[in-house]
C-alpha cells in the first residue's frame, strides 16, 4: 500500500526520470501523469471523478483567445528574420559606430533590443546577427569570445522585451494581464540593455585590442546617406512596434488582436524589402505551425499531469515544503531562481513555464508577492535557459551557422560573463522590485469602491463588490458584487380593480 504521503513527489520524481531519458516532454507529462492517476484510484488516493475533468481541459487550452497570440507573434517573427531589416540595421549602425573600440559590438546589442521588440523570438534573432555579424567581427579582429558571447546575449534579450513569447505563456499560466506583463518587463529591458552596454564599454577601455574599431576605408565617411539608411530601417520598425505594443498598453487591442496587427506589419515591411514572396510566407507558415502545435501538446500533457498532481494534494506539498524556507519571500525567490537556473540545464522555457511555474504561483501568492513581479523575474531567469553550457539553444544556433574556425570551446565559455551578467540582472529585479512595478504602478488606476452602477427602479445603487455576512445590518440580502435594497417588513397593498 502506497503512502499518501511519498505518492507527490514519487511523481515530480517520475516526471524527472521521464526527461531526462530523452522522452518527448509532452507525452513524458500525460504519461507520468495518466499513470499515477491510476496507482492513485487503485490504492484510493485519488478519486477517477477528477479524470472527467479532463476533456473540458482541453477544449478550455485550445479555446483560449489568449494563446492565439502565439501564432501570430511567431509568424510576425518569422516573415521578419526573411525580409531583410536585421541586415539594413546591423549594416548602417555598424557603420555608425564603427569608428570606436567594441563600436560592432554595441550596434549588435542595439539591434538584438530592436529585433527583440519586434520579432519576439530568440532564434531568429541569434541566426539573423550570427549570419550577418559575426564574419564580419571576426575579419577585422574581435576575439572569438567577445564576438559570439554578445550575438548569443543580444538574442536572448529578446526574451525579455515584449512582445516576448515567454511573458504572454508565463501570463497565462499566472491568471494576469499580458499587457502589465509586458509593461513589467520594460524596466528589467532596459537594465539589461544598459549592463551589456556597459560591460563593452569596460572591456574596451580595459583591452581594446579584442574588439578594435573598423577601417575608415570600410565605415566609410559619415555622410546623410549612411543616417538615412539608417532610419529607413530604424522608423519602420519603430511604427510595429507602437502597433504591436502601443496598441496593448493604451488598451485599444488585445495581445491576439495586436499581434494580427504585427502580422500585417511585417508583411508590409516585407514589401517594402521587396522580400514578400509565396516561399517566404510559407516558411513562416511551417516555423509557426511547428511551434503552435508543440505548444499546444505540452500544455495538454502538462494538463493531465497537474491534474492528478493537485487531485494528490501535491500542491500543498510543494506549498508545505517552500513556505519553509528561511528568509521569507526573499528567501523564497532566492530559492526559486536557483531551482528554475538548474533546471534551465536541461529544459526548455516552454516546459519549464508548463510545469514549474503551476506549482511554486500558489506558494508566491500565499506569501504575498505580487505575481507580475514574480512572472518578470522567472522571465529574466529563464533567459539563462538559452545561454549556459552545455544545452544553450543560442549556443546551438551559433555552432549550427558559424564557420570551423570557430571551435565549440569558445562560443560556450564566450557565454560564460553573459550569463553572469544575466544573473546579475536577476538579483536587482529581486532587490530592487520597482524596476518592474514602476511601470505598473504609474500606469491609469481604477478604484473598484468609487464605482456606482444605477439602476433605475430600485431606487438605490450597486455597489462593486460587497463580500458581506449574508444578511445586512438594514435586513437586505447582499450578494457577491450585488446589493438590493432593503425588503419591506409588509407587502404592499393591492391596488383595486378597475
Amino acid at each position: 500500500m502506497f503512502d499518501y504521503g511519498i505518492i507527490p513527489p514519487a511523481m515530480f520524481l517520475g516526471m524527472v526520470i521521464f526527461m531526462l531519458y530523452g522522452f518527448p516532454v509532452a507525452f513524458s507529462l500525460a504519461a507520468v501523469g495518466l499513470f499515477f492517476g491510476i496507482i492513485g484510484i487503485v490504492t484510493g488516493h485519488f478519486g477517477e471523478v477528477f479524470l472527467q475533468a479532463l476533456p473540458l481541459r482541453f477544449f478550455g487550452i485550445v479555446s483560449n483567445d489568449l494563446l492565439l497570440a502565439i501564432p501570430f507573434f511567431t509568424f510576425m517573427g518569422a516573415i521578419l528574420e526573411r525580409c531583410g531589416l536585421a541586415e539594413d540595421l546591423l549594416e548602417g549602425t555598424g557603420k555608425l559606430f564603427g569608428g570606436i573600440p567594441g563600436g560592432l559590438a554595441y550596434a549588435v546589442i542595439l539591434v538584438g533590443a530592436v529585433l527583440g521588440a519586434i520579432t519576439g523570438t530568440v532564434a531568429a534573432s541569434v541566426i539573423t546577427m550570427g549570419v550577418i555579424s559575426l564574419p564580419i567581427m571576426l575579419r577585422y579582429g574581435y576575439s572569438p569570445r567577445l564576438a559570439t558571447g554578445v550575438i548569443a546575449a543580444s538574442g536572448t534579450i529578446t526574451q525579455v522585451i515584449p512582445p516576448s513569447l515567454v511573458l504572454v505563456v508565463l501570463a497565462d499560466q499566472l491568471g494576469r494581464s499580458v499587457g502589465d506583463m509586458y509593461l513589467g518587463a520594460i524596466g528589467p529591458s532596459i537594465l539589461q540593455v544598459a549592463i551589456f552596454v556597459a560591460y563593452i564599454l569596460i572591456l574596451s577601455i580595459i583591452n581594446p585590442k579584442a574588439m578594435p574599431p573598423l577601417p575608415k576605408d570600410v565605415r566609410g565617411d559619415f555622410d546623410w546617406a549612411l543616417l538615412i539608411k539608417v532610419l529607413w530601417g530604424m522608423i519602420p520598425s519603430i511604427v510595429l512596434i507602437f502597433l504591436v505594443l502601443g496598441t496593448i498598453f493604451m488598451g485599444l487591442a488585445t495581445p491576439t488582436e495586436a499581434g494580427a496587427l504585427g502580422v500585417v506589419g511585417a508583411m508590409v515591411l516585407a514589401a517594402l524589402h521587396s522580400r514578400l514572396t509565396w516561399p517566404l510566407i510559407r516558411e513562416a507558415m511551417s516555423t509557426t505551425t511547428h511551434i503552435t502545435s508543440m505548444v499546444v501538446m505540452i500544455l495538454i500533457g502538462s494538463t493531465c499531469f497537474s491534474l492528478v498532481f493537485q487531485g494528490m494534494d501535491g500542491t500543498r506539498w510543494i506549498e508545505h515544503m517552500l513556505l519553509g524556507i528561511p528568509g521569507g519571500p526573499v528567501g523564497f525567490l532566492i530559492f526559486v531562481n536557483i531551482f528554475i537556473f538548474i533546471l534551465a540545464f536541461f529544459l526548455d522555457f516552454f516546459e519549464i513555464a508548463f510545469i514549474v511555474i503551476p506549482m511554486l504561483a500558489p506558494v508566491a501568492s500565499s506569501l504575498g508577492i505580487d505575481l507580475i513581479w514574480f512572472g518578470v523575474l522567472i522571465c529574466v531567469n529563464m533567459q539563462t535557459s538559452f545561454m549556459h553550457p552545455p544545452f544553450g539553444f543560442a549556443l546551438f544556433y551559433l555552432r549550427s551557422i558559424a564557420n570551423r574556425d570557430v571551435r565549440t570551446k569558445d562560443i560556450y565559455l564566450g557565454a560564460l560573463p553573459w550569463v553572469g551578467m544575466q544573473l546579475i540582472l536577476v538579483a536587482i529585479v529581486i532587490f530592487w522590485p520597482e524596476s518592474v512595478t514602476y511601470w505598473l504602478d504609474h500606469g491609469p488606476k481604477v478604484d473598484p469602491n468609487s464605482i456606482k452602477i444605477e439602476v433605475p427602479g430600485f431606487g438605490g445603487q450597486l455597489g462593486l463588490p460587497s463580500f458581506g455576512a449574508p444578511g445586512g445590518s438594514n435586513g437586505s440580502p447582499q450578494i457577491p458584487g450585488l446589493t438590493l435594497p432593503a425588503l419591506p417588513s409588509t407587502p404592499p397593498p393591492i391596488p383595486p380593480a378597475q
